[in-house]
């Protein structure tokens, strides 16, 4: 077996067992992929038709409280960041409520062209008079008139289509009055997955990806089933923990290299914390 399928197959876990976290790293080492990528790259969300770049600017690597290590860095450290990252082609920011960052990404949106930018953002609200709230308030804390992708933040029950549907009409609401693009979640447990692949209504899905589990909702051969059906069945599917939310910082070449080998992820996310951070981010990329 050449080394690509060997990695491909390790990676997804078609017709072989899952191997240990170290065996696949060492292949991922020595692996080398059959097509260039870099961040800045122009990719499609899934069916949304949202394009924007490969790599998004996360701002919470450790958030929440309103408080994470990017939003740290101060309103114009953590604006700054986004900036530079828009002048190396970033076109995705990766904002939440509950990590503070909405400040932050408004005083980067007052330095572009809005409509060269897709903003994420995330609600933790599971009563519908509270997201409805929480989008007019979003909004003004990010100085735009729409969202581009809004998600429910953090679904961690097994049956969270039906428990919060009256969350998932109000967004789906604002998507048909223009005030999001699409509507999505992010999993926190493997049976939230797995009814994130199953509903309709899930357009594009937050899902944490990376080569040795850290920070996951199951061992990486089950998530990557799961994320499977959801490209299948057109969503998009945009990878997040792809460091594992730092247990693989010694090892980014690896994990960065697995979460563009699966096949699966229409883009990543990753928070640096500085420009030094950034920039080698974009160049561990390109030279994937």
């Amino acid at each position: 077996m050449r080394r690509r399928e060997f990695l491909i197959r390790s990676a997804s876990g078609l017709g072989a067992a899952w191997l240990s976290s170290d065996a696949i790293l060492s292949a991922l080492a020595n692996a080398a992929l059959p097509v260039k990528f870099s961040a800045s790259d122009i990719v499609t969300l899934g069916s949304t038709g949202i394009k924007t770049s490969r790599l998004a600017m996360g701002t919470g690597t450790v958030g929440s409280g309103h408080h994470s290590h990017q939003t740290a860095l101060g309103v114009k450290g953590l604006s700054d960041l986004l900036l530079n990252g828009y002048d190396n082609g970033l076109r995705f920011f990766d904002a939440a409520d509950s990590y503070g960052s909405h400040p932050h990404v408004a005083e980067a949106l007052k330095h572009v062209q809005r409509d060269k930018v897709t903003v994420l953002t995330k609600t933790f609200s599971r009563d519908p008079a509270a997201a409805r709230s929480d989008l007019d308030r979003f909004r003004r804390e990010l100085g735009t008139d729409y969202l581009d992708i809004c998600l429910m933040h953090c679904v961690t029950e097994g049956d969270w289509t039906e428990r919060y549907k009256g969350v998932m009409d109000v967004l789906s609401e604002a998507k048909e009055k223009g005030i999001i693009r699409t509507h999505g979640c992010s999993c926190h447990t493997i049976d939230a997955l797995r009814a994130a692949a199953k509903s309709p209504w899930v357009e594009i899905d937050l899902a944490r990806i990376n080569p040795i589990g850290a920070e996951m909702d199951a061992d990486p051969a089950t998530v990557v089933i799961v994320l499977k059906e959801m490209k299948s069945a057109g969503k998009a599917v945009v990878g997040m923990k792809i460091l594992g939310q730092g247990a693989l910082r010694n090892r980014q070449d690896e994990a960065i290299k697995f979460a563009l080998s699966l096949g699966v992820l229409d883009a990543f996310t990753i928070g640096a914390e500085s420009k030094q951070e950034q920039d080698d981010l974009i160049r561990r990329i390109a030279a994937a």
